[in-house]
């Protein structure tokens, strides 16, 4: 089980102090939300930020793109040093290029899927994958309420992975606390990520820690 504090919702102007309190805190990743403006409507941060935290961490670089066209970009999250390099299924027409891409360059690679987009518009892509990323609340924004029908999702690709002795971890993104993340535990989850739910918490080990009892 993986935790992964979003730094969307930590303070822009201390990135690296921030990564430093959640790891301190216990977490074991690091989720990066890039978001282009187009694809979805916010405008976030880039390779650049990935680039700055890599020398200051040995935490899982978790880097989720909320972009269109995330072709144009994995040469240089790669450089930068991106851990796992996560697309959205639906931004791009070649997936499975995609993701051979992404392991040529060295970065493990993650798909998402948005609350309205099903489990079988990915199946044929779920053998060769290492993440899928289950959309708990449509993206663009942090502070938003988990969407409850997104659970039987992460039932489906858990039995898929039971059945077909496949590999690939479920992640999940959105409205994640300690009540929810118990119930996405219970469905086959693996990784958890939360941002506000953790940074606005004073002591950031507080929320982790809940996290961590709620998923055990």
């Amino acid at each position: 089980m993986y935790i992964a504090p979003s730094i969307l919702s930590a303070n822009f102007g201390k990135f690296i102090d921030e990564v430093n309190r959640i790891e301190k805190a216990g977490a074991d990743w690091v989720h990066i939300d890039v978001m282009d403006g187009h694809f979805v409507p916010n405008l976030t941060f880039g390779a650049g930020v990935v680039e700055a935290l890599r020398p200051n961490t040995k935490m899982t670089l978790d880097c989720h793109l909320m972009v269109s066209n995330p072709e144009a970009h994995v040469e240089t999250f790669a450089n930068a040093g991106a851990d796992y390099f996560t697309v959205h299924y639906e931004a791009t027409s070649h997936l499975h290029g995609l993701i051979q891409t992404i392991h040529k360059h060295g970065m493990k690679a993650g798909v998402a899927i948005n609350p309205a987009t099903p489990v079988s518009a990915i199946a044929p892509i779920l053998k060769d994958v290492d993440m899928i990323l289950v959309m708990t609340v449509n993206p663009g924004f942090g502070g938003q309420s988990f969407i409850e029908s997104t659970v039987e999702k992460m039932a489906e690709l858990s039995t898929f992975r039971a059945e077909n002795d496949a590999n690939f971890l479920i992640e999940v993104d959105g409205g994640i606390n300690a009540e929810t993340a118990k119930i996405c535990a219970e469905k086959g989850v693996d990784a958890f990520v939360a941002g506000s739910y953790i940074f606005n918490k004073d002591d950031v080990k507080q929320p982790i820690d809940a996290l961590k009892m709620a998923i055990k």
